[in-house]
């Protein structure tokens, strides 16, 4: 039978008690982790989100506890009374905070039984069950310490976000989740109105236009920890629903910008011991795409940058190359310090890894005690030693060549150069390197229906310099200068993941104007979509810019994975579905036919 709460409060929490508790008369409460039964004696680890300790159950002394004890199972919930003791020194427990204490139990209450867990909860992460199987009990694989400390860490970053920004003046105000559909970017999650049949509002993607509107409403400093909504492909750094600190402020220059996010970064960071060097270190987005393929670098890992091997292939009859740089393409290649021992299966895992990013081949040069190279056939001795003197390799190194468009080529080698500093364990652990991404271009070219689109958002403003060449690109036609403008846009990276990004906004109704032009966007259009931003903007608008920063990505930095589910309570999985509770799932009839809508299946 078990047992009611009643009145009974628990004194202490699993992880509390401490040497200077012995002789305390102590409740507990919790989950049991362990029973080990050692006849007169039954030992159980007591567990809660806050730790572990050991209590014990002696026959001699209390026997009704110690009989019931033995009823005890894995993942019961009991409360447990008694008198806090000193272990034996034989008996201490270096691995619990409580490990040098136990309970002496006098009584036992069991509040509920638990039926066989479907995967263990102590399983080292080698032997973890599927993630999918985890994601349907997710509320048992949430009692992992792991998970539990990722999210108390999480607790506290939001925290101490809200503590600092407080300190810096900002307000914090929240802005609707129902909002318009707004179609530039990622898809929208559209949500029906019922009483309004045939519309829909949508669920914000950021709530970019509402602080833009309270900058123009004369709040001049806000902020937001924001849940935002996108329904797009999911990879192991994006969820369909995520949560970001939003932040705009009035008469902003990207320098105050940068200052406010690096003393907060740098408040964060303490949290977890970590020492984030200020200022940050800042390139611009030419410079990092030139020299590591990637708009968010990892400057952990030394060395590697793509090199330009064009001129060591000058007059090359080889087709691969001699095509590529005939048509505008690219020949790069990234430098191996110690590479040249590679293995050949290793370099062919290489070749199938670029390949995930449209790389037609990877080709190697291993400068050994001779010269081994894919390449020797095709181009003769002379041809690749030229091409690795070109790259600046040594004796003792490797050189990877990728070839092909400029885009395929930095996408390939970018990743590249992650992915063999990881096999070769040359990423080291303990480091934070943060960096500035800046003046990114403000347009890029989609080639699939042959037009631009913003890069961040089309309400970031053109860099100064920029502007007279932006208005002639557009007003004159000549939309082929519009890759060539810089947006007034930054993100901030640290160990290769973008946590944070931001830019400053337009706040002149003429440049808005031009901007919707740029996209291709009629007046109409524009008025349909954004007429009350634009209507806004024409009401005296304060010149300024905010960030956002992912709560998500900044913790996976923090704890560190690489997989953001290990820092969410309730994620869902790759597909965009939640295990747990079946969702999606389909709606009754009748509720679709209050929203005047109907479901067309596939034929």
């Amino acid at each position: 039978m078990l047992d009611n709460l009643g009145n009974l409060q628990r004194t202490h929490s699993c992880g509390a008690l401490r040497k200077e508790d012995v002789g305390k008369n102590v409740t507990l409460m919790g989950w049991v982790a362990r029973r080990r039964d050692f006849g007169e004696l039954t030992f159980v680890d007591l567990r809660d989100r806050d730790g572990v300790t050991q209590v014990v159950f002696n026959a001699e002394n209390f026997p009704e506890a110690h009989t019931k004890a033995k009823d005890v199972r894995g993942q019961y919930v009991i409360a447990v009374v008694g008198e806090v003791v000193l272990r034996d020194e034989s008996a201490h427990n270096p691995k619990l905070a409580t490990g040098e204490v136990e309970v002496q139990t006098r009584e036992l209450y069991i509040f509920n039984d638990a039926r066989t867990l479907p995967f263990q909860l102590d399983a080292s992460p080698d032997a973890l069950a599927s993630e999918d199987l985890r994601l349907k009990y997710r509320y048992l694989d949430l009692r992992r310490p792991q998970l539990q400390s990722n999210l108390k860490l999480r607790h506290r970053v939001v925290v101490e976000i809200r503590r600092y920004m407080d300190e810096q003046g900002f307000l914090e105000i929240e802005t609707p989740n129902l909002i318009k559909s707004t179609p530039e970017g990622a898809r929208d999650y559209i949500v029906p109105a019922r009483i309004q049949p045939g519309k829909f509002f949508a669920l914000p993607q950021s709530p970019q236009l509402f602080k833009q509107i309270c900058m123009i409403a004369g709040l001049d400093k806000y902020f937001q920890i924001a849940r935002c909504f996108r329904d797009e492909d999911l990879r192991a750094d994006r969820q369909p629903e995520f949560s970001q600190l939003d932040v705009e402020l009035s008469f902003a220059t990207s320098e105050q910008v940068y200052a406010l996010i690096e003393g907060l970064f740098v408040r964060v960071f303490r949290l977890i011991g970590g020492d984030l060097p200020v200022p940050f270190p800042r390139l611009s987005y030419a410079e990092v795409m030139l020299r590591y393929g990637s708009d968010k670098p990892d400057l952990r890992i030394q060395g590697m940058e793509l090199r330009d091997l064009s001129p060591a292939l000058e007059g090359t009859t080889f087709a691969p190359y001699a095509s590529a740089l005939a048509t505008g393409g690219q020949v790069k290649g990234i430098v191996i310090g110690g590479g040249a021992g590679l293995s050949r299966k290793t370099l062919d895992e290489l070749q199938e890894f670029v390949k995930r990013y449209g790389a037609s081949a990877l080709s190697s040069i291993r400068l050994g005690d001779e010269v081994s190279s894919s390449l020797l056939k095709a181009l003769g001795a002379e041809a690749v030693s030229t091409m690795a003197q070109t790259a600046g390799a040594e004796k003792g190194d490797a050189v990877l060549i990728v070839a092909g468009k400029p885009k395929t080529v930095t996408a390939s080698l970018g990743a590249l150069r992650n992915e063999v500093a990881r096999r070769l364990k040359r990423i080291p652990d303990g480091v934070f390197a943060p960096l500035w991404v800046t003046e990114f271009p403000m347009f890029e070219y989609h080639e699939d229906d042959g037009r631009y689109y913003a890069m961040h958002h089309p309400f970031t403003s053109p860099v100064d310099e920029d502007v007279l060449l932006f208005e002639r690109a557009v007003n004159s036609g000549e939309s082929d200068l519009l890759g060539r403008i810089r947006a007034k846009a930054y993100d901030a990276v640290i160990n290769g993941v973008e946590v944070a990004g931001g830019s400053i906004r337009i706040h002149r109704r003429d440049v808005q104007d031009i901007v919707f032009k740029a996209l291709g966007m009629s007046k109409e259009t524009a008025r349909e979509r954004f007429g009350f931003f634009l209507e806004a903007l024409s009401y005296g608008t304060p010149p300024h810019g905010g960030i956002a920063s992912g709560i998500e990505r900044l913790m996976m930095v923090l704890v560190p994975t690489d997989n953001i589910r290990d820092v969410m309570a309730f994620p869902k999985t790759a597909s965009a579905a939640d295990l747990m509770i079946d969702a999606p799932g389909e709606v009754d009839p009748k509720q679709l036919e209050e929203l005047h809508l109907r479901v067309v299946k596939d034929e």
